[in-house]
């Protein structure tokens, strides 16, 4: 192994794996762009971590075999292939952030720049995954989380190659492991934790090593693309790509990916590289002129679009309209061009390591000012924050990911009987004070918001306020109908609610019981759910309160109610007012579940919630200057659970006057 003079040998260029970057690198951008059009197009990802794995191993396999391996200049040309289109995007991501975000976004920034600038995105980012995150969109670096993985390999790889060439272990023996693990890890974790599957290296790392092995078998002719015959060359290409193609068509967010699903892209793409640039389609499909243009420029594209995609969404407080992206899109593309021609190709060709040595310079300065942006809580000192209609009282209100204080909290677990349930992945646990509680909160986290407005209405003092719960209130089934990511997926909704029934009947100080959360209409078989929960606390001497699921803005993709206020560059508020019809409508689906309980449990009480959104025939949003909503999920904010509670004091002292008569209440 050699430490100085570069004589590290690279595999000869092929156009056509330029071809197929391309095609990866325009499903991620043309999926980020027009999600419903294209919804499997991040598998393009997965295609990027197969031809770096084959690259790179090719490149350490051949030069340790013969001789002329060098760390040094290994990681001195990934230093000059990566640095400078990552340092140009983050720079400008910056900048962009400076004169355009508010505190807290300015400040999320930040911390994605410095962990962009260390090659650990995608470790932040698994950290920050959660029911209560702020939507992909909000993050304008989220898409650097497989540069992490893609850095981490580079670093981890290479080492474990080197000991086991001097060992005499062997390569191939080792690199089958990596896969073997790796992919083991992958299958077995999409079931138990699917966030952490998703950015892990250890459970990515065996898409790269298919790259790996293809690179060994290829260099050791276990596969000899030469000697294919043209009609195995065009079968071999054919069905690697429509692997590809296919995986792109038919993956949605919705499939526990990568898991069994990453197997699609990762093994079209191996084959389409084991081919060898011999078949129709790798000659004339992936060698054409405009694809290798598109390669050439992938890697600067791929780390342009999304930011373009996710400031646009930021800056206008909802999903970019379709003109919006379609432009963002050519931008990026001559963004890219322009890094790669003026900056990516002068530096990486360039002799020496003198641009190695500035690079790592610059990097550590990008770093340095992500992290003086999030010591500094987003810097709310930029005009760009003082000159904003969203005032300090109104970002206040907006959530912050797991930061704000009723949501996650789990203040109660560290007691008995509660510290029993951490087990089962609560969202929330939250209580008043440290006595018994006497009115629960129960549901899931349409439930939940309704905890700081109980807790702090100065009528219930003599209450203790306990709001626990996560799934569908009512849910009894085994399979809970949503995607296996869902903290509700399988069995954990049947063993919360029972959790939850043993804690309600065991606990005697119990007098009341609210339930929210609900849907707007329901089937029979939530209804009979609904309906024997009840029976069973109103057997126990429990008032049961249903409250009616509250207005919403809609798809969470769709605006964040952050766009009902002005901001830096855009002076026009979204109007966030809407017709009463809405509410209508609302109360039409839900009078399936009112007329049920009422007629087998006619001592339950409902509650209407909507009155503080509506007054005569018009609702908002916003009221007084003030936000009722704090996230794209239509969670209502803290200022709207306090102020509901006028209404629920008004609405209480007819139709729950027992509510208030502290005598009822013993701890």
């Amino acid at each position: 192994m050699s430490s100085s003079n570069p004589r590290l040998s690279h595999p000869k260029y092929r156009p056509d794996i330029d071809g197929l970057r391309a095609l990866a690198v325009l499903s991620v951008v043309l999926y980020h762009a027009f999600p419903s059009r294209l919804k499997g197009g991040f598998v393009g990802v997965d295609v990027f971590f197969v031809i770096s794995g084959y690259l790179i191993s090719t490149i350490i396999f051949t030069n340790l075999e013969s001789g002329t391996f060098s760390f040094s200049e290994f990681y001195v040309r990934r230093v000059k292939r990566i640095f400078p289109a990552l340092l140009v995007v983050l720079f400008s991501s910056f900048l962009f952030g400076w004169f355009a975000l508010l505190a807290d976004e300015f400040e999320q920034l930040g911390k994605h720049i410095l962990a962009g600038a260390g090659f650990v995105s995608n470790l932040i980012l698994w950290t920050e995954s959660g029911y209560f995150d702020n939507v992909a969109e909000s993050k304008p670096l989220l898409h650097l989380w497989s540069l992490g993985i893609e850095e981490q390999f580079y670093i981890v790889w290479p080492l474990l190659v080197w000991f086991a060439w001097r060992s005499k272990l062997g390569l191939f023996l080792l690199t089958l492991a990596v896969f073997s693990v790796s992919f083991f890890l992958n299958i077995y974790g999409i079931g138990e934790d699917s966030v952490a599957t998703f950015y892990s290296p250890m459970t990515r790392f065996w898409e790269l090593s298919v790259g790996s092995l293809l690179a060994y078998l290829t260099l050791h002719k276990h596969i000899n693309a030469s000697s294919f015959t043209v009609i195995q060359s065009n079968i071999i290409s054919t069905i690697g790509f429509a692997l590809v193609v296919f995986a792109v068509v038919i993956t949605n967010k919705r499939h526990a990916f990568p898991g069994w699903w990453a197997v699609l892209p990762v093994l079209g793409s191996a084959l389409v590289i084991a081919d060898g640039n011999k078949s129709w389609i790798n000659t004339h499909v992936f060698s054409n002129k405009i694809a290798v243009w598109f390669g050439l420029i992938s890697f600067p594209l791929y780390l342009w679009h999304w930011p373009l995609l996710s400031f646009g969404r930021l800056v206008e407080g909802q999903a970019p309209d379709r003109m919006f992206r379609v432009a963002a899109v050519i931008v990026s593309v001559l963004l890219a061009w322009i890094t790669y021609r003026f900056v990516e190709r002068y530096i990486r060709f360039s002799k020496g390591n003198r641009f190695a040595r500035h690079l790592i310079g610059a990097s550590i300065v990008v770093a340095l000012m992500g992290a003086y942006v999030l010591l500094t809580d987003g810097i709310e000192s930029r005009g760009a924050v003082r000159n904003s209609g969203l005032t300090r009282e109104v970002i206040h209100q907006f959530m912050r990911g797991s930061l704000w204080p009723y949501a996650k909290n789990d203040t109660c677990l560290n007691e008995y009987p509660y510290k029993d349930a951490e087990k089962l992945s609560w969202w929330f646990c939250m209580k008043s004070d440290v006595r018994k509680p006497t009115l629960v909160i129960l549901g899931n986290s349409y439930a939940n918001q309704l905890y700081p407005g109980f807790a702090k209405n100065p009528a219930f003092e003599h209450h203790t306020i306990l709001s626990i719960g996560t799934c569908e209130f009512a849910i009894t089934k085994d399979s809970f109908k949503l995607n296996p990511k869902h903290p509700c997926y399988g069995s954990r909704a049947r063993e919360q609610g029972e959790f939850i029934d043993g804690l309600v009947i065991n606990e005697p100080a119990i007098r009341f019981v609210v339930i929210g959360g609900m849907p707007e209409d329901a089937d029979n078989e939530y209804i009979e759910a609904l309906r024997k929960r009840i029976t069973l606390y109103e057997s126990r001497g429990i008032e049961v309160v249903m409250f009616y699921p509250h207005l919403n803005n809609g798809n969470p993709a769709d605006y964040h109610p952050r766009a009902c206020f002005s901001r830096p560059l855009r002076r026009q508020a979204k109007d966030c007012s809407f017709s009463i019809d809405r509410r209508i409508e609302l109360d039409k689906k839900f009078s399936s579940i009112v007329d049920a309980i009422t007629q087998s449990n006619p001592n339950v009480k409902f509650f209407d919630q909507n009155d503080i959104f509506c007054a005569n025939d018009k609702c908002s949003f916003v009221r007084g200057g003030m936000p009722l909503l704090r996230d794209e999920y239509s969670h209502i904010s803290e200022y709207a659970s306090v102020e509901l509670q006028y209404y629920f004091n008004e609405w209480a002292k007819v139709s729950l006057p027992q509510i208030f008569d502290s005598g009822l209440v013993k701890h």
